[in-house]
């Protein structure tokens, strides 16, 4: 079991507010929605006109999400990075339209600083920060500043750019990492209660260890935080089934079903009508409500 770290608990008993949505943790499974407006998406979802993902975004809103993600730039295995001004331009008028639209928290899924500021001057809400402060530590500052959630996620490609390092213990170099970036971003004044951890499912470990990681999900609790897990369309599923992203639905639910009943508070996901179903009946049985 992983030791205990110096963070307190009393995230459990003070609830996430943004706008008029209240996010109280182990009362029920959030999920996250994924907007994708750059071209070269993994899972082919990408749209790129800010009428399209208002509509998306509205229909992932019907079907029950309680946030929208909105990233610019695919993260996927091997895809090129663009320039800020680039993302900037296909996510601020995505995130402009949305906030106009709807009063549903807005996520932005960046790394770079000019991206986030922009979007949070947009309407967004919460940074989503894929390095978890690795690459840009002042976005820890700009969350502050604005009061703004902060998603960490653990990523290894620092270390295993080619995801075929193999850790000693996977769990623990991801629990340390979380750790380091939390205590980080505390540092910086963002407040606990406004942070969110992600062990990064795909991000620089290979896939057994993506597979240890959700067998021993439920000890990433020690860090004493909301706990978000993105697997949906991922490549560990099509590894297990050998199946492109488009035919990965029914795997997503079965990782979104157990990491639920192994503590998860926010699913990521694609599609977002199948998994709010799962998500409730899992917590049926897991929080039997």
């Amino acid at each position: 079991m992983v030791p205990r770290t110096r963070i307190d608990a009393s995230y459990t008993s003070t609830p996430l507010r943004i706008r008029n949505s209240t996010f109280e943790w182990g009362r029920r499974t959030y999920v996250m929605g994924i907007l994708n407006v750059s071209p070269d998406s993994f899972s082919g979802d990408g749209v790129s006109l800010p009428t399209a993902a208002l509509v998306l975004a509205q229909q992932m809103v019907q079907y029950g999400a309680d946030i929208i993600d909105i990233g610019g730039e695919s993260t996927r295995p091997g895809s090129e990075g663009i320039s800020a001004d680039e993302e900037i331009s296909r996510v601020i008028p995505v995130v402009s339209m949305l906030r106009r639209a709807m009063d549903i928290p807005l996520s932005i899924d960046t790394y770079k600083y000019e991206v986030a500021s922009e979007a949070l001057g947009a309407g967004a809400d919460i940074i989503n920060d894929i390095w978890g402060l690795k690459r840009e530590r002042r976005l820890a500052s700009l969350a502050a500043k604005n009061g703004a959630a902060m998603v960490l996620m653990s990523n290894q490609r620092d270390r295993s750019p080619l995801h075929d390092v193999t850790f000693d213990d996977v769990v623990k170099v991801v629990t340390d990492d979380l750790q380091r970036a939390t205590e980080e971003a505390l540092s910086m004044g963002v407040p606990m209660t406004r942070l969110i951890v992600d062990p990064g499912i795909g991000f620089g470990k290979t896939q057994p260890q993506n597979l240890e990681i959700l067998q021993k999900f439920e000890e990433l609790r020690s860090l004493n935080l909301p706990l978000l897990v993105g697997t949906s369309r991922k490549s560990i599923l099509g590894h297990v089934l050998d199946l492109p992203p488009s035919e990965r639905v029914e795997a997503t639910a079965a990782t979104v079903a157990i990491c639920i009943a192994r503590g998860a508070d926010i699913v990521r996901v694609h599609d977002v009508r199948q998994m709010w179903r799962v998500c409730r009946i899992a917590d049926a049985i897991t929080r039997n409500i």
